[in-house]
């Protein structure tokens, strides 16, 4: 499904004219003007997964943010923006193919991040607690309590259940289990198979941060199958080797000047892998 079938962002022309409007001796930032234009990205044709690929600095993120801001998809953590933002958004152009599904949204590596971050939060707010409530089992198990009031009246009730239970039995009862805490990897992978559903547009900057090469490959054939079955289109920036390996993928390279696709199997990362494992082939 194509949603977004063309981006333009200005070129640079259209920046010089901008600038002629503006006194450009009383700010010390531009963003994001000159960040593409200086690589000669003006447009960008979508398919149904495109790639952005290039070294640190090229302006994938830079990209992406501007799309995801012009296309008005949801998103989660801020991202710093200049005084020039809004300007630089609205000089950008889109072609819709059809309306962008309300579900649609961007997710970069802070998202991730905080997500991993508040189920680690969680958990040790659990652990706490169980803690105390060891505490509150013995003590109710073995007191000599005695109801005087309606008020003791729910300490009561503790104290039957704990005379009932076995200590880990009252601890259940009282308390949630933890929230399962994946490794990095693991947690990482599943936000993204919560966050993308059915039909929308998705905007991934650099999915493999936090994911072995293995979830890699599970994540590339989740992208595929839902772009392939499920109605989704991709936006993704990447170097990983394994995402841009994936099948009929447009890959717009960054490093090169000016931009222009090409093959994965042509990207210098992709290259660099390439030489160095056949160089070492005989140790497999």
């Amino acid at each position: 499904m194509i949603y977004l079938n063309a981006f333009t962002f200005p070129n640079e022309d259209m920046e010089f004219d901008f600038f002629l409007e503006v006194k450009r001796t009383c700010y010390d930032s531009f963003y994001p003007f000159k960040v593409l234009s200086r690589r000669g990205f003006d447009k960008m044709v979508c398919e149904p997964v495109t790639i952005l690929y290039g070294g640190n600095g090229s302006g994938k993120s830079t990209a992406l943010n501007v799309i995801a801001e012009k296309t008005g998809v949801k998103r989660d953590s801020i991202y710093n923006k200049s005084s020039f933002y809004p300007d630089y958004v609205k000089m950008c152009g889109m072609q819709l193919g059809t309306d962008i599904p309300e579900n649609s949204r961007i997710i970069t590596s802070d998202d991730v991040f905080d997500y991993m971050l508040n189920i680690r939060n969680l958990n040790e707010g659990i652990d706490q607690k169980r803690e105390k409530l060891f505490e509150e089992y013995l003590d109710a198990k073995y007191s000599k309590f005695q109801l005087k009031s309606i008020e003791d009246y729910e300490q009561l009730k503790k104290v039957n259940t704990a005379r009932r239970k076995t200590q880990s039995r009252f601890v259940r009862s009282e308390l949630m289990d933890n929230v399962r805490e994946y490794s990095n990897g693991e947690s990482a992978f599943s936000y993204f198979t919560e966050k993308i559903g059915e039909n929308g547009l998705y905007i991934l900057d650099e999915p493999e941060n936090s994911l072995s090469p293995q979830r890699q490959i599970e994540l590339m054939k989740f992208i595929e199958d839902s772009a392939r079955f499920f109605g989704c289109q991709f936006i993704i920036s990447t170097h990983s080797p394994f995402l841009l390996s994936m099948r009929g993928a447009k890959i717009y390279d960054l490093d090169e000047k000016p931009v222009r696709t090409k093959r994965w199997t042509e990207l210098e990362n992709v290259r660099t892998y390439y030489e160095f494992f056949k160089r070492n082939e005989e140790q497999f």
